[in-house]
């Protein structure tokens, strides 16, 4: 089973030298690139290849240890340079066993296309090729596209990769949280359980029969099981920050008038719907110029 190499391409607005010095240089170049969580070179004989080590972290304190070496640079006539890679690890834990690659700088008027290639062979045998294809590949194509793009908000803003990381991940974790919190709220009390409180709401506010309000109640959670999963999809997550910071004070203003009852509740609706609203709005502010992965291109 013949996967295709990794390809990953972006234009920077960046000098030649200085592009080459926060891809070649290690204390650099592990700053930018989320496949690393740090590189080490090795003492370098005259006139031989740069060996290195690399450490990649996979959470639940395991890791990656690999090696590497340049495999050589050439800069042509037309002021592009590439640069040659050979990697790999001993480790068994590592799906990837080898794999060679290359960086290419190509001057192109006022930007530098940066692109990479890089394919590698792995372990398991049919069940590794099946994992790789479908999961590892498609992830580490991401996270080279993603890092791409930190490189180039580097680069041409000045904003530090870690601050990039920080927002991006903070976004991330927002996200699955209201995820969560739609599709709960929405499949529990609403539509597989009908809470009576929840059926209550409906048929005050609205001054409707029980089954009526029982069935828009059901009504609600599917659609609260809906707007759960949009926070999933690869989309701008600052329209759909924009629309809570509208929604929670309109729920807990409804929920007060149907019930005010509820204000001396614990865990009052007043106050969770508060903190959505305040965690909306931190959302809707750090989700502006968030780095992706659809910025670079990934086909030739």
């Amino acid at each position: 089973m013949k996967n295709k190499p990794v390809y990953v391409e972006i234009p920077i607005e960046a000098e030649l030298d200085k592009l080459w010095d926060a891809t070649q240089s290690p204390e650099l170049h592990e700053r930018w690139d989320l496949r690393f969580s740090s590189i080490t070179y090795l003492p370098k004989e005259e006139n031989g290849p740069q060996h290195f080590t690399y450490k990649t972290n996979i959470g639940f304190g395991l890791s990656i240890e690999g090696f590497g070496k340049s495999a050589g640079e050439f800069h042509a006539g037309d002021g592009s340079r590439t640069s040659s890679l050979h990697f790999g690890t001993d480790q068994k834990r590592s799906l990837i066993r080898e794999g060679r690659g290359y960086w290419k700088y190509k001057p192109n008027h006022d930007k530098i296309t940066f692109l990479t290639q890089y394919d590698y062979d792995v372990r398991f045998g049919r069940a590794g090729a099946i994992l790789d294809r479908f999961l590892f590949r498609p992830m580490i194509g991401w996270a080279t596209a993603l890092s791409f793009d930190v490189l180039k908000r580097w680069l041409e803003k000045g904003e530090t990769p870690e601050s990039q990381y920080l927002r991006f991940f903070s976004i991330w974790v927002i996200s699955f949280l209201f995820f969560f919190v739609w599709t709960y709220h929405g499949a529990v009390p609403k539509l597989f359980f009908q809470h009576p409180e929840e059926i209550g709401m409906a048929e005050k506010l609205l001054q409707m029969p029980y089954k009526e309000a029982a069935r828009l109640t059901a009504g609600i959670g599917i659609t609260e099981i809906a707007v759960g999963f949009l926070w999933l999809l690869p989309v701008k997550k600052k329209w759909l920050f924009g629309i809570q910071l509208l929604a929670f004070p309109m729920l807990a203003l409804s929920a007060a008038l149907a019930d005010p009852g509820v204000l001396t509740h614990p865990f009052t609706p007043i106050t969770f719907n508060a903190a959505l609203f305040v965690l909306s709005g931190i959302g809707f502010f750090q989700s502006k110029d968030v780095p992706s992965a659809k910025s670079c291109r990934r086909k030739r």
